[in-house]
């Protein structure tokens, strides 16, 4: 059996949410697949974005079977995670960014479980199918209801494909392993998708101009980069207000004819480097035309007597 080193920090924690007992690394197998996508499918249907999104809180904690047959003898794992997401740089037949329902699930090891696992490593058991409940079947060509209007599945319309688009999920009851999925790419895959950063795809979805939907995933590391933007923002402008109190301070002396006003409205166009540049020229004039002093220099004449007259108004 699999030593299934593909288990992650925390998950653990997530599987003995379904649990009577704590388990522990050693006494499960995990693997992760994906259930179903926004792509068009076998049956000229496609899940919108939004029902990916509802489906992925549906289905968490979701027992598979096969064959759609449920049997309680039948049950073969069950999902502790699942999330929808998009996948960078890829599309759909229709060119919409590519979004998926992305799941991990465990079996429990033993000798039952064995030669399920076996089948799961060996790439024998790997096509999967849901089963779900959505209200609306939408026509993709007059957006009516596709059980109520003239246009049929799989028929092409002035050169546009008709096809159902599912939404308003109001129920998960299970996934299957099945031999031919309705979704090609819907099954078990080999590699745990790790929690990363799609920033580059989402910035690519929000230049595109049509509506968009994120994960909850995604609105996160937005959240996270906007709050990160802000303090580097705000570290910057700091920063570009010292260089611009300097810049006048030195201009006070070297070029006293230049108001500060102007060299604000000057500053406002300059970068950083070209800021810096400048400020370090009217230092070294700064420099000439007033050349440093000892600390200690008190500027009064050694004749000059040793009393206060050199402070009092004469």
């Amino acid at each position: 059996m699999s030593n299934n080193n593909d288990i992650r920090d925390g998950e653990i924690e997530l599987i003995n949410k379904f649990t009577r007992h704590p388990l522990s690394k050693d006494d499960v197998y995990t693997f992760s697949v994906v259930l179903c996508d926004n792509e068009i499918d076998r049956d000229f249907e496609r899940f919108s974005d939004n029902a990916l999104d509802t489906l992925a809180e549906l289905f968490s904690g979701v027992t598979g079977i096969t064959d759609h047959n449920p049997k309680s003898s039948n049950q073969t794992a069950r999902i502790f995670s699942c999330k929808s997401e998009f996948v960078p740089d890829k599309f759909t037949s229709d060119n919409k960014p590519y979004k998926r329902l992305f799941a991990r699930a465990y079996v429990p090891k033993s000798d039952n479980s064995a030669d399920f696992i076996l089948s799961l490593e060996s790439g024998i058991k790997k096509e999967v199918s849901v089963g779900c409940s959505v209200k609306k079947h939408i026509c993709s060509i007059c957006g009516k209801d596709i059980f109520s209007c003239s246009h049929s599945k799989g028929k092409y319309y002035s050169n546009k494909l008709c096809f159902a688009v599912l939404d308003e999920p109001t129920d998960a009851y299970e996934w299957s392993f099945v031999a031919v999925p309705a979704q090609k790419a819907a099954g078990v895959i080999k590699n745990f998708t790790p929690k990363g950063d799609n920033l580059l795809n989402i910035e690519k979805r929000l230049f595109t101009g049509e509506e968009q939907t994120f994960s909850a995933d995604e609105v996160k590391e937005l959240a996270d980069m906007f709050r990160s933007l802000k303090q580097k923002a705000a570290d910057g402008d700091m920063y570009r207000k010292s260089l611009i109190n300097d810049l006048k301070t030195f201009s006070a002396v070297s070029f006293p004819e230049i108001t500060a006003a102007t060299l604000e409205r000057i500053a406002e166009n300059l970068s950083v480097d070209q800021l810096n540049e400048l400020i370090n020229a009217f230092e070294k004039k700064a420099a000439d035309i007033l050349p440093m002093k000892p600390q200690l220099f008190s500027g009064i004449s050694k004749n000059t007597n040793s009393n206060n007259n050199i402070y009092k108004n004469i």
